[in-house]
């Protein structure tokens, strides 16, 4: 299965070009061998960004585009340099030489990406346990242990005056009303619980690293975006024609990340509002058929 290309539109590059200068930025990603984790890795290094990435599609997939050896192909034709790290986020062993090997091929990390996650909407009943404990581990556990591994070296980027930054792809975790809207936990109740301990970590590591200048926030896509993992649901290939592409999120992430959008910290924000800080109001080059009804996302 191929996903489309998630170029970004030709009106919007000098918007996205934030104060920070992203040429040698150090960044960390879990996952991102396809989908809006590859878009947002292609987008840092069209900046000269260095991306590694912690993954486990180390061969092909029969059904799924993308290894982890493709996606920094993908990133040093983009103009940046990239490091592939064939590994397991739930492996503790994995996640630590993730993190050293970073540091020992690129000096530091300056980002990480906390993109990896795994996707069940089944409800209680039907969920099977190893799916639950599948998605707790990469989303939640996966997140937390890449974050807390990294810190140190995030502290020292920041004390350096590298902008160390963490941005987590996670929904925000209430609605306008700032409640908990108890209808994502009565849809999906074991993938709520796993994307919204996520959106914990955001806020809870926003606090810590606060005085120590490190950023961290959480990005969502508005709208549902043409993924592989949305292709393969029952009716997918229909619903992605009202849907964006990957691009739109990987715009808002290197708006975030270069400071286009100003700068921020312990805030769960959408790629439409990341966008239009930075000055992008005309999102409609993003769509994967013009002229379609989007399909909001789930979560907000």
């Amino acid at each position: 299965m191929t996903e489309p290309a998630a170029p970004t539109p030709a009106t919007t590059p000098t918007q996205l070009i934030g104060p920070r200068d992203l040429h040698g930025a150090r960044v960390l990603m879990s996952g991102g061998s396809r989908g809006i984790g590859h878009a947002i890795a292609v987008a840092l290094a069209g900046r000269g960004a260095h991306i590694a990435m912690l993954a486990k599609t180390d061969t092909p997939h029969p059904k799924l585009a993308g290894t982890v050896h493709t996606a920094v192909a993908d990133v040093e034709a983009a103009g940046g340099r990239g490091l592939a790290i064939v590994g397991d986020l739930r492996e503790d062993a994995d996640v630590l030489r993730a993190v050293d090997t970073t540091v020992s091929e690129f000096g530091g990390v300056d980002i990480v990406i906390n993109n990896a996650s795994a996707i069940d909407l089944s409800t209680t009943e039907a969920l099977d346990m190893k799916r639950y404990d599948l998605m707790h581990d990469i989303n939640v556990r996966g997140t937390f242990h890449l974050s807390k591994t990294a810190m140190p070296h995030l502290r020292q980027a920041a004390a350096d005056g590298r902008h160390a930054q963490i941005l987590t792809l996670s929904p925000p975790l209430t609605g306008a009303d700032g409640r908990l809207d108890p209808q994502w936990f009565g849809r999906h109740l074991g993938y709520t619980m796993a994307k919204y301990g996520m959106s914990m970590t955001t806020a809870g590591l926003a606090q810590e690293l606060a005085a120590d200048g490190v950023d961290v926030n959480s990005l969502w896509p508005a709208t549902l975006i043409d993924t592989a993992a949305i292709r393969a649901m029952p009716g997918g290939e229909e619903m992605i024609r009202s849907a964006r592409t990957p691009g739109v999120v990987a715009d808002a992430a290197l708006a975030l990340l270069s400071g286009a959008a100003g700068r921020r910290t312990g805030e769960f924000l959408t790629d439409e509002k990341v966008l239009a800080a930075a000055g992008v109001e005309d999102l409609s080059d993003y769509a994967v058929e013009h002229g379609r009804e989007l399909i909001p996302d789930i979560f907000l």
